[in-house]
């Protein structure tokens, strides 16, 4: 259920600029990587071909209020360190990527890969509340999705349900059999964890 899949990127549209509310970003760069102008990216986005399928791509500066249009030439996944190092046009050196640390990578809304059933967009899934199923127990609030084998929720725990009050998160698989439940119009995800695995200490 729960992985994103991937999916054949639309064409961006050419006419007019989208306006600020109708962007999606699907990751930052974090870092110049190498001598050559490639970029670091920490995607926030499950659709590999993001970062992988060559085409135009939107970056977002810290004085820029909206998008510029730039374009990607080539990506590759980092798996080990969850980062994918691309390459954009015009950006040629060291120094240029430097410049860009960051900045967002954007897509207009309208670019948003349609799911089937039992799929979700990782946006959607942040700021969503979590649920034991049994008790009906607030366990926390979903603020990070971490792409792995199967995609682990990041949990911040609600302070009536941490024992452990150092325990600020815990990191819940992202399966059928431990989420079985997710009730986005409700804003809610309902689990049935195995023993132990929320008493874990991130």
């Amino acid at each position: 259920m729960p992985n994103a899949p991937s999916s054949s990127m639309p064409n961006a549209p050419s006419s007019s600029m989208p306006k600020s509310d109708n962007w999606l970003e699907i990751g930052k760069i974090v870092a110049p990587q190498g001598l050559s102008g490639e970029l670091r990216v920490y995607p926030v986005s499950d659709f590999p071909e993001r970062f992988e399928i060559p085409g135009k791509r939107w970056l977002l500066r810290s004085d820029d209020t909206e998008p510029q249009p730039i374009e990607l030439l080539t990506g590759r996944y980092i798996s080990n360190k969850n980062l994918y190092v691309i390459k954009l046009a015009g950006v040629e050196n060291c120094d240029q990527a430097e410049a860009l640390r960051g900045c967002k990578l954007m897509v207009p809304a309208s670019d948003r890969p349609q799911l089937g059933e039992d799929e979700y967009h990782v946006l959607d899934l942040i700021g969503l509340e979590v649920f034991m199923q049994a008790s009906g127990e607030l366990v926390g609030t979903v603020v990070d999705i971490i792409p792995a084998g199967n995609d682990l929720l990041e949990v911040k725990l609600h302070e009536s349900f941490a024992t452990d009050k150092k325990q600020k998160t815990v990191l819940i698989p992202f399966v059928e059999a431990i989420a079985p439940v997710v009730d986005l119009k409700s804003n809610r995800i309902e689990i049935t964890p195995p023993s132990g695995l929320l008493e874990i200490n991130q």
